[in-house]
């Protein structure tokens, strides 16, 4: 994310001052603004950087084609001119250093000078290491040195190409945070306390103060955490709890920012605004926890830091070795070496002896910073992400790269929400149980008249039953909402209820023992029951219930075959989350439900304490704990927020929404440890390759 966090005594520092050293030692840093709601603000300079990154990994490849053309001029159907001329390739390596790979050489110098040195110092030396002595050669050609031009211009094209991917990958992931800002409302309709008429005024959020009266209409956010004062409604709390119900909301009930009111318009009290809503709290939690974050590219860094004075002392011994003693040793070492033959059309003559040993001892402790150029270290990871990644795009699986490749392999825990991720999250018509006076036609098509007006999820669950059944629908008169309990409507002179079962209770209606023992089943289930009454006269129920996906059941198997820990953490109630989630045969102890998103957060933060642990989920509610598992997996279904903050995200449920591939997680695992794997044999190849190689260019 390119933040640090500091703790600070403001007595003794400022901010700015930190900040400042920081950039004089070399890293580029500035102090973050912090927005109204307490949220750090996005780099206005981000994407023009990006778009520069671009730029020059275009150019870099355009050098690197015209430097590969000298290699291959004699194959080429046609000749073309300047490219095998040692000055072209001269200007094309200086182009490269000079624009390209500044920044890369500048930042490699700065860590050297301040004895912290990175990839960076290591590329840059390498490359302009091959570029000086290219030049010299270039400048003597009796020395009879070889040129390197090709080497600079190389070294450069393919660390821009990581580094270009890395960018694009941090960009995205930072553009979760807009996602969560885009759910919290920028006015807000605040009610003039001297008017008892409910006078308006718009205002901005940042104004609002607890204590204000808010008017919230049907359809908008809830602009701040409040107390409803004055009506009822209906409230989708999604995005908080996970909930595929929304929740009915009276006086005194509490509302939170960024949730949606799917009612009626309601008058409410501010309780807590700004940085102190529970929405703000989630982005700091989710900032939080990546912030904690490192990418496995910090292994190669750890090493660069021994890694350059190690090559510097050896080139170093190489030159004194070969000067005062392997001269006289070997003198015919010194010949061989001396006499290099023509390269590129370059003839070369025997310079004065006197300047052999000492040129040829020079020549060897270059060709160690030659050979020890570090571009297979810094690589060996970019490359095997773009290949790990592209393989997954092809199979609908897209991996972020960072912590999921180093923590994959490691996993002992894999934590799933509920609802939207094991299940289908849309309620579906599973029973009906009518009393002997009615058909279930007449029942489903009496309750989903009633619900026409209705946006609750069970009724648009009752409208899509009725609708596959080709019922026609009447329309019902004087349709009124009962709180808390259902509705109540009028047709042909004939008074009909539906709704809760309380609802039946509260009006005299009863039901006969064996309608009891069916409903009761229902409710052990975890289904959810919808009353339908006409004239006081109970005329049946039907059941819903948010089912598992296809291959949830075997999803969870087959991770727990692979020796993983399988839990499930939900904000639903705990009587519809056992019932579901019995099919998935697992222990009680690895289910919790009602939890909130902090709780899900401090969760994940005890489980890590025994391992590292994945996080499957799809809501904005799974946000922080996405964020804050070893690896978080979301499925495209679910929010931009909850895609944006995990490191896995499955996309192969935008193909068939009802056979969303669960099991992918399973794949996805499987190629984030294969790509692991393949970084690490590519740094054991990059660390082997430098064992070997430096020795035999010292001369060994």
């Amino acid at each position: 994310t390119k933040q640090a966090r500091v703790e600070l005594n403001p007595a003794l520092v400022e901010p700015k001052s930190v900040a400042q050293a920081l950039t004089e030692s070399g890293f580029t840093a500035t102090v973050i603004e912090a927005t109204p709601f307490g949220v750090s603000s996005m780099s206005s300079e981000q994407e023009q950087q990006l778009k520069q990154n671009l730029i020059q990994l275009l150019v870099a490849i355009a050098l690197v084609v015209f430097s590969a053309l000298g290699h291959v001029q004699d194959m080429l159907p046609l000749q073309l001119p300047l490219i095998d001329s040692m000055s072209f390739h001269a200007g094309l390596a200086t182009l490269a250093l000079v624009w390209p790979g500044r920044k890369i050489i500048t930042e490699g110098t700065i860590g050297l000078l301040n004895n912290r040195p990175t990839m960076d110092t290591l590329v840059s030396m390498g490359s302009v290491t091959a570029y000086t002595v290219s030049i010299v050669a270039l400048a003597f050609p009796d020395l009879g040195w070889e040129c390197f031009f090709d080497a600079p211009v190389m070294i450069i094209g393919l660390i821009l190409l990581g580094r270009t991917l890395e960018s694009q990958a941090r960009s995205k992931a930072r553009t979760s945070f807009e996602s969560l800002l885009s759910l919290q409302s920028q006015v807000a309709y605040r009610v003039k306390e001297s008017s008892s008429d409910l006078d308006l005024e718009e205002v901005p959020i940042e104004v609002v103060r607890p204590g204000d009266r808010l008017q919230v209409y049907l359809g908008d956010r809830f602009p701040v955490d409040g107390a409803i004062v004055s009506g009822q409604t209906l409230v989708d709390e999604s995005m908080l709890t996970g909930e595929s119900l929304p929740s009915q909301k009276a006086i005194d009930d509490d509302v939170t920012a960024g949730t949606l009111n799917q009612g009626d318009t309601i008058v409410i009290r501010a309780k807590r605004t700004g940085a102190e809503t529970t929405l703000a709290q989630i982005i700091r939690m989710v900032e939080e926890a990546q912030t904690r974050k490192a990418p496995i590219q910090g292994l190669a860094d750890r090493v660069a830091g021994i890694f350059t004075y190690g090559v510097m002392a050896i080139a170093l011994c190489t030159f004194l070795f070969w000067w005062g003693i392997g001269s006289h040793l070997w003198p015919q070492v010194i010949a061989d070496l001396y006499s290099a033959p023509a390269h590129m059309g370059m003839m070369t003559d025997m310079a004065e002896p006197k300047w052999a040993a000492l040129l040829v001892s020079l020549k060897l402790a270059i060709a160690v910073m030659v050979i020890a150029c570090p571009c297979a270290l810094g690589l060996a990871t970019p490359t095997a992400i773009l290949v790990g990644t592209s393989l997954g795009a092809e199979r609908g699986l897209l991996l972020n790269g960072g912590d999921v490749l180093e923590k994959c392999h490691q996993l002992q825990t894999i934590v799933f929400d509920k609802t939207g991720t094991l299940t289908t999250g849309q309620m579906i018509v599973t029973d009906l149980s009518c009393s002997s006076s009615y058909s279930e036609k007449e029942l489903l098509r009496y309750l989903a008249s009633v619900e026409q007006q209705s946006r609750h999820p069970l009724s648009r669950a009752i409208q899509s039953k009725a609708q596959k059944q080709n019922i026609g629908l009447f329309q019902p008169e004087a349709v009124q909402q009962l709180s808390g309990l259902g509705l109540e409507a009028q047709y042909q002179g004939s008074r009909i209820l539906v709704g809760s079962q309380d609802l039946l209770t509260q009006q005299g209606i009863c039901l006969n023992a064996a309608d009891l023992d069916v409903i009761d089943a229902w409710m052990k289930a975890g289904k959810t029951a919808v009353f339908c009454a006409v004239d006081q006269n109970y005329m049946g129920a039907i059941a819903c219930q948010d089912e598992l996906r296809e291959d949830a059941v075997e999803t969870v198997q087959r991770l727990q075959n692979m020796g993983l820990r399988v839990k499930v953490l939900t904000g639903d109630r705990p009587e519809n989350t056992v019932a579901l989630l019995e099919k998935l045969n697992l222990d009680s102890a690895n289910i919790e439900a009602s939890l909130s998103p902090q709780a899900k957060l401090e969760r994940i933060q005890a489980m890590q304490a025994m391992g590292p642990v994945a996080m499957v989920g799809d809501g904005i509610n799974d946000s922080p704990a996405l964020a804050q598992a070893d690896v978080g997996i979301a499925l495209s279904s679910g929010t931009d927020m909850a895609m944006e903050t995990a490191q896995i995200v499955l996309t192969r449920s935008e193909i068939n929404e009802n056979a969303i591939a669960l099991a992918d997680i399973v794949a996805a695992i499987k190629l984030s440890r294969a790509t692991f794997r393949k970084i690490k044999q590519n740094l054991v190849w990059a660390f082997g390759y430098n064992i070997l190689g430096i020795p035999v260019a010292a001369g060994i």
